[in-house]
């Protein structure tokens, strides 16, 4: 039953038929996807090419299809171009006020050198100290890590050369200069305490946030890059199509191949230009705690098939286990776990150049974000279900089914606390996304009635949106 409204609120309008529009188009992740396409394809077909156009001796062609892993790392080349293209080219986005930017604007650069100096100060050095991190942690050195740490190497030098040049670019065209960098290269420099000159410590510290964020996760991004890319190159689908485990296998490590790759761009993209930079990292420690408990080194002691303190796989054999034997309901299944990566994967592709956890990059509202606020959390929880049914064990043992049940629900409260301590940040930061918030709890497939069921269960009373409309209260 809808809540009484005053009868001024009645005259007001109620929540728009439609979400607010979404700060990232669907063409720009489309636009990447289709960059990455063209590469698997070429990847696939090269011994074909190098041998038409007489390279096989030059490139080495008998070596067969390009799946190493720095053909897994150009395939972010061919995923950021044509996204970076789109953004600029059609969806104007270096335009937008939120860029901090005015082209109009052109500082001399006698005016703006001093500004480049002390922020490229605080930027080298944050890269230096998270070159200590890198260099103290073990795990970086051993398994897939050594991968990202011989790419972030060979990097840092070019990176370095290049900052040069767009910092004196943007500091000549930046409302305000004193961005992060600026306050934590005042700061090293030791510019001052107080006053219109010196560093603020909110503003260090939202430097170190965003910094965090894209030193732990990029390196982790980087490193599970090549296993799936090599996977979907080096499929043979005459061999596959016969099998329907193998075929629906290849399939899900294609989507996952798609979410790893455009969320990478997403981790490395951060420009302001793009209007794709970190205006702010979570700044509460319970989602950094809900974030960082999903990903190694914290998952490795917490959640796994073996003896993590969450293990779910226990026992399990797995769907294509049960269902082996039984063609019809192998493929059935199996649809069903590639719907849910897809679902999974389309989220990722709805970001664009702007994936990433724990970080507020303007505000998302199409494609699967229309019907839940968190389609990948829920297409992936779901996923672990279907895929690992950990309530069927081949040993028999009921504790063994309950343990993994129970487990895998512990599992999905981790997620469900990440989506809470995400909803709060950028409930903070932003009206759009509160507006987003609202229309959701009334519109949303599938957040309408499960807000509407945690109402009934909890008998939470439904709270008035800035229209005068009753919305579900959190």
């Amino acid at each position: 039953m809808r809540a009484s409204r005053s009868p001024d609120a009645a005259a007001r309008p109620s929540l728009p038929p439609s979400p607010p529009p979404s700060d990232v188009s669907a063409g720009v992740g489309l636009a990447g996807l289709a960059g990455l396409f063209g590469w698997i394809a070429f990847c696939r077909a090269f011994p074909a090419i190098s041998q038409a156009l007489g390279l096989s001796g030059v490139l080495a062609a008998d070596r067969g299809v390009l799946s190493g892993p720095y053909a897994a790392l150009a395939a972010m080349l061919f995923t950021a171009l044509p996204m970076t293209l789109w953004s600029v080219l059609v969806d104007k986005v270096h335009r937008r006020p939120s860029t901090g930017l005015d082209w109009s604007l052109r500082r001399p650069l006698a005016q703006s050198l001093p500004f480049t100096v002390v922020k490229l100060s605080g930027l080298w050095a944050t890269w230096a100290i998270l070159a200590a991190f890198y260099g103290l942690a073990r795990w970086y050195w051993s398994g897939s890590y050594l991968f990202a740490m011989e790419v972030l190497t060979a990097a840092a030098i070019p990176l370095v050369a290049l900052s040069i040049p767009y910092v004196i670019w943007l500091d000549r065209h930046m409302e305000e200069p004193r961005d992060g960098a600026w306050h934590f290269g005042a700061f090293v420099l030791g510019l001052g305490v107080i006053g219109r000159e010196g560093w603020e410590a909110g503003q260090i510290a939202r430097h170190w946030r965003a910094w965090a964020i894209k030193g732990f996760f990029g390196a982790f991004m980087i490193s599970i890059l090549p296993p799936g890319f090599a996977q979907v190159v080096e499929a043979d689908p005459a061999r596959l199509i016969g099998d329907p485990v193998g075929f629906i296998t290849t399939l899900v490590t294609l989507l996952f191949v798609i979410d790893v790759q455009i969320g990478t761009v997403g981790y490395l993209l951060t420009l302001r230009p793009l209007d794709s930079h970190i205006r702010s990292g979570n700044p509460l420690l319970a989602g950094w705690l809900a974030a960082l408990l999903c990903y190694p080194p914290f998952v490795w002691g917490l959640i796994g098939p073996d003896n993590q303190v969450l293990s779910y796989e226990v026992g399990t054999a797995g769907w294509a286990h049960w269902f082996a034997g039984h063609p019809a309901l192998l493929w059935a299944w199996g649809g069903v776990l590639v719907m849910l990566t897809g679902i999974y994967a389309w989220a990722t592709v709805a970001f664009g150049i702007r994936f990433s956890n724990l970080t507020y990059r303007g505000v998302l509202t199409h494609g699967p974000y229309r019907f839940t606020r968190h389609p990948a959390y829920l297409s992936k929880n779901l996923f672990w279900w279907a895929s690992v049914l950990p309530f069927l064990v081949v040993s028999g043992s009921l504790a063994d089914a309950v343990r993994n049940s129970v487990f895998l629900l512990a599992v999905n409260a981790i997620y469900y606390w990440r989506a809470r301590t995400e909803e709060a940040h950028l409930l903070a930061e932003d009206s759009k996304y509160r507006e987003y918030h609202a229309w959701m709890e009334r519109h949303g497939l599938i957040t309408a009635p499960l807000a509407r069921l945690k109402r009934l269960v909890a008998g939470a009373p439904r709270a008035a949106d800035p229209a005068g409309e009753a919305f579900p209260a959190e």
